[in-house]
């Protein structure tokens, strides 16, 4: 005989990694999904330490959990699911979204369904960090700031347009690509980022180097003799090696201490020095 408390245990059992209801049918349309891309902004909104992205999780696919889980029991166990510790990049929180809800549609198993969201968690926040606050805020923010520092005001302007221009393209494009290639996307996801970060690197390096040759004002103001002839070392010497040349060097300079582990505020500190030698000396 088994007791109404294991009985109780077993049905939990079932319940946590099965479905009362296991029927599989895809039921979510695309108003359904750009619905929960709309949602997902808010995916931050009870961002906490015990587990961090979870509420915001929940209610950015709740819409499709109900639609998809008839059963009330199937529909609790998800939810229960989905309020477990979770935390990622929230511009690549869509793709997430689109697979998960892909595997609720198909009636997966639970525990695979918490081992790929978990499994996603983590390379989605790295790869977020390096395409936009690496990548894609600086290149955009240079440009405007760029623009902003002329007097034209379309550089906050085209800050707005073509950083969220990229933010919600990829929000809208993961979550249909997701939700219609299922777990298959996470393979195609893994080769396509390699290829769209050298890209991105490349053009950001571009970015930053024409930055440097613009706003980085380090020019001597030296003049020595070579014989009767006068030879100022800037314009003869330097810029007929290469334009920018001091710019790029105390640049470089700049990144190897920062690399030494040295602050911002060090760096701040050593260029006051040689702005200050410099002139005291007439060579800067």
């Amino acid at each position: 005989m088994v007791s109404k408390e294991q009985e109780q245990i077993n049905k939990d059992e079932i319940i946590k990694d099965g479905y009362n209801d296991p029927t599989s049918e895809k039921v979510l349309t695309k108003k359904d999904l750009n619905h929960m891309v709309w949602r997902s902004l808010f995916l931050q909104a009870s961002f906490n330490y015990e587990r961090m992205q979870a509420g915001g999780w929940l209610y950015s696919i709740l819409p499709g959990l109900k639609k998809i889980h008839k059963d009330k029991d199937d529909l609790k166990a998800a939810t229960l699911d989905h309020m477990q510790f979770f935390n990622t990049h929230p511009f690549l929180i869509t793709f997430v979204q689109s697979i998960i809800l892909a595997m609720e549609e198909a009636k997966e198993n639970r525990s695979a369904i918490r081992g790929i969201k978990v499994a996603l968690m983590g390379p989605l926040g790295g790869i977020g960090d390096a395409l936009f606050w690496l990548t894609l805020l600086p290149i955009t923010g240079g440009i405007a700031a760029s623009l902003a520092t002329e007097g034209n005001i379309m550089g906050p302007i085209l800050f707005l347009l073509a950083f969220n221009a990229v933010h919600f393209g990829l929000r809208f494009f993961l979550m249909h690509y997701g939700y219609k290639k299922g777990t298959a996307a996470i393979s195609s996801l893994k080769e396509g980022t390699k290829k769209i970060s050298r890209a991105a690197s490349i053009v950001g390096i571009s970015v930053v180097a024409a930055l440097i040759a613009s706003y980085v004002n380090f020019k001597l103001d030296w003049t020595i003799q070579a014989g009767e002839i006068p030879v100022n070392i800037q314009t003869e010497v330097l810029d007929s090696i290469m334009p920018a040349l001091l710019p790029l060097v105390y640049t470089v300079f700049c990144y190897w201490l920062l690399k030494k582990g040295r602050s911002p505020l060090t760096l701040i500190g050593v260029t006051l020095v040689i702005g200050i030698a410099g002139s005291l000396l007439g060579i800067v």
